[in-house]
Parts: structure tokens; sequence; C-alpha cells
């Protein structure tokens, strides 16, 4: 580990230009001690060329090919080749602001007893402008991660900078390719890591016409498994880190694993719609969800998840 280098992973899959907008955007930080691993997932296009050409310009960049693997194996690659004492995970279709490093570096040796220093993140639409981010509590000021994180996932990947010694115990990043992030960072939660706010746009975080996993369509058998085990690893997370079944923040977890079991029972997922629904029971036991266990198993899951479904629709006037 070489004390005060940014390890900054970018995994990437076909986005040429996003790529270069996101290396350049490390390459205009004020606080320049860092490396960039670019982890290519199997790109088919011409982001292998293009990354070569980033490295042949800076020495500061290394490259890792590795087998498609999603997201989350893309930043375990390049995290088991990092060096640095502070790493940074950086998505290839965001952007760093200029002091980002100075800040949250900074931040990190200020306050010696927190392991991640975080900040405010703008989202910009497909146009470039600025929009309000209303579909999850984003740009909180916390000092841990439990329980809110139970509600929602209220940064992006690009906002924190992680010690090394957290990532190192926090472990390998999963092959999930939906919510591995979510997941990443409740772990991080469970071994009761401590936050540092830092009162700054530090980062952007861009939707774009391109291709991305968080599209597609909400019904897809495996993307409902990825959500499922990643919502059962992220409860477990949580008891670890302390958080009571009786906490608000868990109440309304239990809510939405039994509304993902009802989601995956439509789907034909047996086996995960029973564990998410013994796990929402587990956390808070109520007449509903008994409920939907006996008809589950008088009619079968998928039937009753379809029923579910069927009746969501007419409650909502369609």
């Amino acid at each position: 580990m070489n004390r005060g280098l940014v390890s900054v992973i970018v995994p990437v899959y076909n986005r040429p230009e996003m790529l270069r907008q996101a290396v350049a955007s490390v390459l205009a930080q004020t606080y320049g001690d860092f490396e960039i691993i670019i982890v290519d997932d199997e790109s088919t296009d011409d982001t292998p060329r293009t990354i070569e050409e980033l490295q042949a310009r800076d020495p500061r960049i290394r490259t890792v090919r590795r087998p498609n693997g999603g997201p989350g194996m893309a930043r375990e690659s390049g995290r088991l080749a990092a060096a640095g004492e502070f790493i940074q995970y950086l998505d290839s279709d965001d952007l760093l602001l200029p002091r980002k490093f100075e800040l949250q570096v900074g931040a990190l040796r200020e306050h010696p007893h927190a392991g991640v220093a975080y900040g405010r993140v703008v989202y910009r639409g497909p146009d470039g402008r600025e929009i309000e981010c209303d579909w999850k509590p984003a740009n909180q000021n916390a000092t841990s991660i439990f329980p809110s994180f139970l509600l929602a996932r209220w940064w992006e990947t690009v906002s924190p900078l992680y010690r090394r010694s957290v990532t190192d115990a926090a472990g390998p990043w999963t092959s999930l390719r939906l919510e591995e992030d979510w997941e990443y960072d409740a772990r991080v939660g469970s071994l009761g890591v401590k936050l540092v706010y830092v009162d700054a746009v530090v980062a952007e975080h861009r939707d774009h016409p391109e291709e991305r996993l968080s599209r597609g369509l909400g019904s897809d058998p495996r993307r409902l498994h990825d959500r499922a085990e990643a919502h059962v690893r992220i409860a477990a997370h949580a008891r670890k880190a302390g958080v009571s079944p009786d906490a608000p923040e868990f109440r309304t977890f239990a809510r939405e694993l039994f509304h993902l079991a009802r989601q995956c029972g439509a789907a034909g997922l047996r086996q995960d719609s029973r564990r998410l629904l013994a796990l929402a029971r587990d956390i808070g036991d109520r007449p509903d969800l008994r409920l939907y266990a006996l008809a589950a198993r008088i009619v079968g899951w998928r039937n009753a998840g379809r029923l579910s479904a069927r009746l969501d629709r007419m409650r909502a006037g369609r």
C-alpha cells in the first residue's frame, strides 16, 4: 500500500467516449497522487482501443481486462490490483469534480476515526441539465450507513472515498449484476464504519441513453433473483450492525421484502419468494404476511404472486 495514493477503479463495458470523459475528470484533480485502474469487462466495441490510447498518454493509468462478469466483478478485479491507501470507485458514466480527492482525503486525515468520506452529487439528465433526484433520499448527512441504508442507497457509487483498510475488511464484491453496490456498502456498514461528510459537490451522476444494467424489465427473473439475493444479504448486514427489527427503517425494509417476494412469486421464482417472505415475517410478522403465505400454499407461489399483482393494479385503477 502506498500511503497517500488514491486508487481510482473504473469498470467499463462498451462506453469509449464516456470513459474518456470519466478519466479526464480524474486527471483534472487538484490532488495529484493517484493511479487509475481501468477494468475492461470484455468490451466488444472500440473501448479497448480507447483504453490503449489513454494508457499511452499517462503513466498513472493501468488496465485490466477480464471476462464479462458485470460491474461488481469488474470493481473487484480493480480492487485486487489497487496499490493506494484510498479507494475510489468511478463508474464510466460518472464524473469527478476537480477538488474531490483534495477535500475527501483531507477529511479522512482530519477525522482518523472515519473510514469513508463522502460528499454531495449533482444529477444530470440526458440533455446535460441538472435535475432533482426524486427517486431516493440523496445527499444525506450521516455519520453511519445504518439504519438509513435500509430505506435506500442514498449515495451514488462515485460519492464515497474509502480507506483501503475498510475495503480490505469488507472483502470481495459479489457477482450480482443488480443492487451489488447497495449490498457492498451495507456490508461496509455492518463493520460499524464511521462516515465523514464533506459539505461540497464532489461529483456528477449522469443519465444517458446508452445501455445500462439499471434499465430493464422489472419482471425479468434474472434481475429479480439478483435483487432477492441482495436484499437477503442487506438484511443480514443490518442485523450484524445491530439494527433492531423494531426500528422503523427495518419495518419499511420488511415491506419492501414482501413486495419483492410477490414479484418473485409471479415470475416463477418459488425459492426466492419463500425466502423473502420468511425474512419479512421474521423481522415483523403481520396478518397480511400470514395470509399471503397461506394463499401461496393453497394456489402455489406463482399464482399467489400473479393474483397479488392483479389486485395491486386494480387498487391503482389500472
